[in-house]
């Protein structure tokens, strides 16, 4: 009989997805944040997925940077390298792509990304919270007041 070891998984693992993977879901978030954008602005379809192409772009060329640079960055580093690079007043077609870029509305952009970061739950988080037993709970809690009542002090004093 062979040996059979049972594999287990470590909660905290990330899983890692390839290029092709990045690109589709970036694909898809561009496609759901062009019907938002369209929708919450005066913006029309084809002034958005310009700029959201051009966002597309630069994300993908940051991805790539982070996977054939020797030296690690996380890829939300090289993706802000790259657009401030592109954007930068002596950087050829720069004034081009802020004028395409400014038809795309942060706030619609990131309105789905956040709501989804709110809802998602995967197998990793419901196990490393199991295994963080109640306190992390107490902790939540706390985080969460004092986060409402910070922005509310922060509100009161400059509104």
């Amino acid at each position: 009989m062979s040996d059979i070891q049972s594999q287990t998984l470590d909660p905290t693992e990330e899983a890692k997805l390839g290029l092709g993977a990045h690109a589709a879901a970036l694909a898809v978030v561009c496609v759901i944040a062009l019907v938002g954008n369209t929708v919450a602005t005066e913006n029309t379809v084809p002034q958005g997925l310009v700029g959201l192409i051009i966002l597309w772009v630069m994300c993908m060329i940051g991805m790539l940077l982070t996977k054939f640079v020797p030296f690690k960055l996380p890829s939300v580093a090289w993706i802000s390298a790259v657009g401030i690079l592109a954007t930068m007043p002596w950087t050829p077609g720069s004034a081009w792509i802020l004028d395409k870029v400014s038809h795309v509305n942060f706030l619609t952009l990131a309105t789905p990304c956040l709501a989804y970061a709110g809802i998602a739950i995967a197998k990793r988080e419901i196990e490393i919270a199991k295994t963080s037993g109640w306190k992390i709970a107490v902790v939540a809690v706390l985080v969460m007041t004092g986060t409402y009542v910070g922005s509310a002090i922060v509100a009161q004093a400059f509104l």
